[in-house]
């Protein structure tokens, strides 16, 4: 019997979004071609808001900060995000995930505790994720990968064309700031505007302003969600001793 693994979607889910309807998909993509069985469960970001809830996220072998935000939650989006990252949790998170992994990162690592998502706090003083100058709606990008990092072990090779369907980045004001700690830019568009980041220290922690899911096929799944499977495999193996 294919060995099982246990996804944690953080996010709210609603079958009306195509690509969160690949993000389902393309887990299975991965698991069938890595000869794995998949179990995801999508965890509805209010629920996350509970520290007691949060220690359901264990049962997970991995986590994936999903797209489709603003969140009905933005403290329990950021509560789970901030369990992967401190827990040693393999997570991969795409648009939203990328964004709201950044606040996390920006609030309780680099100590801007008001950093803020434009989108779900227009006013806020500290914009840590901005609009963008050029909108990326439903257009494709050629990023540029660094050598050695996960992004780059994952696609064997050093540039890749993604599919975006986002309003909201980086905020180029902050983006010396975001290496000042562990963090790393390992993916950038053409201008050099960031589009991947990863932790080094971090068994597996990559997030991607892009939608690598939809770009998934039961034939050919995508290699960041290949690697991912495989980390959480491994990180399942090691806790189960």
């Amino acid at each position: 019997m294919d060995r099982t693994i246990k996804v944690g979607i953080i996010g709210d889910f609603n079958p009306g979004l195509g690509f969160h309807n690949a993000t389902n998909e393309a887990l299975k993509h991965a698991a069938k071609a890595l000869s794995l069985a998949v179990h995801f469960k999508w965890l509805p970001t209010k629920s996350l808001e509970d520290q007691s809830e949060q220690k359901k996220l264990e049962q997970f072998d991995a986590l994936w900060g999903s797209p489709g935000s603003p969140y009905n939650s933005m403290d329990g989006a950021l509560q789970g995000i901030r369990f992967a990252r401190e827990m040693g949790w393999p997570f991969i998170g795409s648009r939203g995930g990328f964004q709201h992994a950044l606040v996390e990162y920006a609030r309780n690592v680099l100590g801007i505790r008001d950093a803020e998502h434009e989108e779900a706090a227009p006013g806020g003083s500290t914009l840590f994720i901005s609009e963008l100058a050029c909108a990326l709606v439903g257009k494709t990008q050629e990023i540029k990968i660094t050598p050695d990092s996960i992004a780059h072990r994952a696609y064997g090779k050093r540039e890749a064309m993604e599919q975006f369907f986002c309003n909201y980045g980086l905020n180029p004001v902050f983006r010396n700031e975001v290496t000042k700690g562990k963090l790393s830019i390992t993916g950038v568009d053409p201008e050099g505007e960031v589009r991947i980041v990863e932790l080094s220290d971090h068994p597996f922690y990559v997030a991607t302003l892009f939608l690598p899911q939809v770009a998934s096929r039961p034939e050919g799944p995508h290699p960041l969600m290949l690697a991912y499977l495989k980390a959480a495999a491994a990180f399942q193996a090691r806790r189960n001793g």
